[in-house]
């Protein structure tokens, strides 16, 4: 009767395997990175000037939009580690982390603001970055837009590398409606108009 010894594999043998693991994971990382991603590009606008009502102007700064949006994006991303900031300089920029294969992958977006005539707000990426990663422009936005949770009212567009801010679209309690009006973060000057809907009154 023969009996068989089961060899223990080698270090080599562990090294070659864990090597082609890792090497599966990054394929498999960059394919999903580099698949294009569908879905339309800009959000139909919408015009509160439509809507009868009072409109009236508020001012703000740069720290205040800032505690603000933050505080939004706590909440609706359910981020208490503050793992996404938006930081108002002389432009806006999106700070971050997105996570690959349990490893955090610095995230970091400049962008240019551009008000539209109907008072939503248009977000023209000048310069980003994910990690060490040296990858197109349009790519990155395309994994940002997979893998960063946003509100309806927020459209990623990579093709023309930019962040549509639906201002007029958003939902509010109060049911008031806002746009922009001015946008000049140089010279922390910060203005929206708010319409009071007459039906929100009982009239």
């Amino acid at each position: 009767m023969r009996i068989q010894i089961k060899r223990k594999p080698s270090w080599k043998q562990l090294f070659i395997g864990l090597a082609g693991v890792n090497a599966i994971l990054f394929i498999l990382f960059f394919t999903l990175l580099l698949w294009p991603v569908s879905g339309a590009e800009m959000p139909e606008k919408t015009y509160i000037e439509e809507e009868p009502g009072a409109e009236f102007t508020v001012n703000s700064s740069k720290q205040n939009l800032s505690e603000l949006v933050n505080e939004y994006v706590d909440k609706f991303m359910k981020d208490q580690s503050d793992k996404y900031t938006v930081d108002f300089g002389e432009n806006v920029r999106l700070l971050g982390s997105i996570e690959a294969f349990q490893t955090e992958i610095p995230l970091s977006i400049t962008l240019e603001p551009s008000v539209q005539e109907n008072g939503d707000l248009v977000l023209y990426a000048s310069d980003m970055s994910l990690g060490l990663l040296q990858l197109p422009e349009k790519k990155i936005l395309e994994y940002v837009k997979k893998e960063l949770e946003t509100p309806n009212w927020v459209n990623i567009a990579p093709s023309s590398q930019s962040i549509y801010i639906g201002i007029t679209q958003m939902e509010i309690k109060s049911n008031f409606k806002v746009k922009v009006q001015s946008f000049d973060l140089k010279n922390d000057q910060i203005t929206f108009r708010i319409k009071v809907p007459n039906k929100t009154l009982g009239l």
